[in-house]
């Protein structure tokens, strides 16, 4: 099929996703992303054969995932994610990677350090931005288990992104270093004007066109993306680094520039996304799964369930030895299986590693398979533990969470 009938497949894919999560009642709370990975394994070439990429599903492709961290970035608030407990989460996440690696390794079964490497890096990431709608919905995300929680997935986000600029540039590690330097020494300017008071006109300007065809700040916003992921790009990193800088630096400009108007702005950015690049990455992402090379190769198919396990070994571990013990008992049992799950990060750097010739398809599947499912169960399973520690009252904002409005968010 040409590029315009698959794109239309695509679209009818994503428009059908939120119509299967949240209009079929079940008994099981199913994520979005969920539908929207099937069925773009439905339409694939595996199964249906009906839709395909392309040149330019690809770029779209590339730039929903870029939105899609874009977005974590922005939901970091540096007023919670400080002090003992972001030296937790950065500890927790370097003892995570010595193991991903060593356990990567072992399991590369002829790939090499390289291929362990893709795999080790890729089960220390945390799905942040599927973790916090769903602490948002119920009430969890404001106290301190969801100040804890930022903490750990927001080093989750950021360390295996710099994980794959330095160890998957291809480069000399001094060479990655200095270029990570460099990177770091502009984004840090850039914080520096963004914290900066802005002058009265931008806050004015932001206002007048905020409804109007101008649309200034969502303007704005994608200049400050769209600028990151050329900075990243020149210097020779991979793209995420930018898009997620991006995020931290927006929101500081836009709290800074119109307080008043920055939810609004934030609104009009996720609908973008969350309405048209974000599902149409995690379509085409399922058009991509190579479903028979997982089903047809046995060392693959077993490799699904223990990359799901390694999940919690690797990443969650290390969190439930070093999470603050001011946190109840179900409580950091939550926090572990909240922080092991993950999806889009892994098929960031799955894609990498088939690409690079690194990794094999199979083991790509079996790794995004355990990312699926992780996602699926351990957030399930974490609400429930969360519902224990809150007695009665926490189980009726757990089932009145699941059962509450579709928000954007959610589709993360």
């Amino acid at each position: 099929m040409d590029h315009s009938g698959s794109l239309v497949l695509i679209m009818a894919a994503a428009v059908l996703a939120p119509l299967l999560a949240y209009g079929v009642p079940r008994w099981i709370s199913v994520p979005l992303v969920i539908f929207e990975i099937l069925l773009g394994i439905l339409i694939g070439p595996d199964v249906l054969g009906w839709a395909g990429t392309g040149d330019v599903v690809d770029v779209l492709s590339q730039l929903g995932l870029a939105m899609l961290i874009f977005l974590a970035g922005y939901e970091i608030r540096f007023d919670r994610v400080k002090g003992d407990t972001l030296k937790r989460s950065v500890w927790a996440w370097l003892i995570a990677l010595a193991l991903g690696l060593a356990i990567g390794t072992l399991l590369a079964r002829g790939g090499g350090f390289g291929q362990g490497v893709y795999v080790g890096t890729a089960l220390t990431s945390t799905a942040l931005g599927a973790v916090l709608p769903i602490l948002r919905d119920t009430g969890d995300l404001q106290g301190r288990f969801g100040a804890v929680m930022m903490a750990m997935g927001a080093v989750g986000e950021f360390g295996p992104i710099i994980a794959m600029s330095l160890l998957l540039s291809g480069r000399a590690p001094a060479g990655s270093a200095a270029l990570l330097a460099a990177f770091a020494l502009l984004t840090a300017a850039a914080l520096f004007w963004a914290l900066r008071p802005k002058p009265p006109w931008l806050s004015r300007v932001i206002a007048k066109t905020l409804h109007s065809s101008a649309q200034f700040a969502v303007r704005l916003v994608l200049l400050l993306l769209v600028a990151m992921l050329a900075l990243s790009e020149a210097l020779g990193l991979d793209m995420l680094l930018g898009a997620f800088a991006a995020g931290l630096i927006t929101r500081l400009v836009l709290h800074g520039a119109a307080p008043e108007s920055s939810e609004t702005v934030l609104s009009k950015v996720e609908a973008m996304g969350f309405g048209f690049l974000v599902p149409l990455f995690f379509v085409v992402t399922g058009i991509e799964f190579d479903l028979d090379a997982l089903l047809s190769g046995g060392w693959e198919l077993v490799l699904l369930p223990v990359f799901l396990v390694l999940f919690l070994v690797v990443r969650g571990l290390p969190i439930r030895l070093l999470v603050p013990r001011d946190l109840g008992r179900y409580e950091r049992s939550a926090l572990v299986l909240f922080g092991s799950t993950a999806l889009p990060l892994v098929v960031a750097i799955t894609t990498l590693g088939v690409e690079d010739g690194m990794m094999t398809p199979g083991v790509a599947a079996a790794l995004v398979g355990a990312g699926m499912l992780s996602v699926l169960v351990f957030p399930l399973v974490g609400l429930r533990l969360l519902a224990r520690a809150r007695g009665p009252e926490g189980a009726e904002v757990v089932r009145a969470g699941r059962a509450g409005r579709v928000s954007e968010g959610e589709s993360w």
